[in-house]
């Protein structure tokens, strides 16, 4: 089995872990999770490693005398691998005593990302929680604080840029209000963040606030790059899997691409979009073309099942219409002037968490 299709098949169907490791994964939080990062082939790769259907993979890790690692298949060994080393900045703590990686994590290998709002106002609210997203779990299970303040975050960012060379800053959150969705805040987070290490690039990511010129103010704090996430480009889709979000309907989002393009530029605008959600591959398709000619780069990821969400049982695509799905995706950016490469900051720079970067 060659690299590519290696990856394709951990990143669906995960990996059994039967090795003694100091963390078997990051479970729950606002992107996916329950999985570890994973060195394939020099490349990184954030593997499903935690979940009921994990435990069906014919993958498993496992060690030789020596402690080298592999991959197996059906107990045939497959391609080495080895994985991203705990960073250093994860042993400090504030002055208030709050450990570094409770603000943010190194994701991918050299990410630095945060949920800045460990909270949504959709996940509260009867009917709006999102049935992919496990936001919330992991500020129950201690693993983070609620909501992180800009002074925070631009002390673990200096901590984690000068001891563990991370290369750009991704900064989620749960949706803080129904009028700017936390825009003013993540543009106070950015400013306290770029005011201590102004070479660190940043992509800032939300729902599509009210007033779409809001965004001006993350371009004036000194954010680099910006992620829209769409998720399913169906209006139906989106009702039944992220009822909340789905107020916003996708012309709306399709508004506010257009508009965050013209302050950020092509390719530093992305769009998160999930195979697995009941959508058809040609629709996928579709879809990512049309933002990709706006200038907006659709980030496309197999469906996570997370623990302790509505959708936890439910099967990842197949990885034959992944890689099917990634090819043609690839190729229509590539008409479209858009490469991962280009990307400042953010998913579609990382690459870790999808397999499109290795069909483009």
């Amino acid at each position: 089995m060659d690299s590519k299709q290696v990856l394709l098949d951990l990143q669906s169907k995960g990996a059994r872990l039967e090795v003694p490791l100091d963390e078997q994964g990051r479970c729950g939080g606002a992107g996916p999770s329950d999985d570890k990062a994973f060195m394939l082939a020099g490349v990184p790769a954030m593997v499903p490693t935690l979940g009921g259907f994990v435990q069906e993979s014919p993958y498993a890790v496992i060690s030789d005398n020596e402690g080298e690692y592999s991959i197996t298949c059906q107990g045939k060994q497959v391609m080495p691998v080895d994985f991203v080393s705990t960073p250093k900045f994860y042993s400090l703590k504030t002055k208030e005593g709050v450990p570094y990686k409770q603000i943010a994590v190194l994701h991918g290998l050299d990410v630095l990302a945060t949920t800045v709002s460990q909270r949504c106002v959709r996940w509260r609210r009867d009917g709006e929680r999102c049935h992919f997203c496990a936001i919330e779990n992991s500020l129950e299970s201690g693993a983070t604080i609620s909501m992180k303040t800009p002074e925070q975050l631009a002390e673990v960012a200096e901590a984690a840029m000068r001891l563990d060379g991370v290369k750009h800053m991704i900064m989620t959150t749960g949706t803080i209000n129904y009028v700017d969705m936390g825009v003013h805040y993540l543009a106070k987070c950015t400013q306290a963040i770029k005011g201590i290490v102004p070479d660190l690039a940043i992509q800032v990511q939300f729902e599509p606030p009210k007033e779409l010129a809001d965004m001006k103010l993350l371009k004036k704090a000194g954010a680099d790059a910006v992620g829209i996430h769409l998720e399913s480009f169906s209006q139906k889709t989106r009702e039944r899997i992220a009822p909340g979000k789905a107020e916003i309907s996708t012309d709306r989002y399709f508004e506010a691409f257009k508009y965050a393009v013209e302050i950020f530029g092509r390719n530093q605008v992305t769009t998160y979009v999930i195979v697995g959600l009941g959508d058809s591959g040609e629709s996928i398709v579709e879809g990512c073309r049309q933002v990709a000619e706006m200038g907006v780069y659709p980030f496309v990821v197999p469906l996570r099942p997370l623990i302790g969400t509505p959708l936890e049982n439910v099967r990842a695509p197949d990885p034959v219409l992944m890689e099917w799905i990634y090819r043609q995706v690839a190729k229509n950016n590539q008409k479209s002037g858009l490469n991962y490469r280009e990307s400042k900051a953010g998913c579609a720079r990382c690459g870790a968490c999808s397999g499109i970067t290795a069909f483009e």
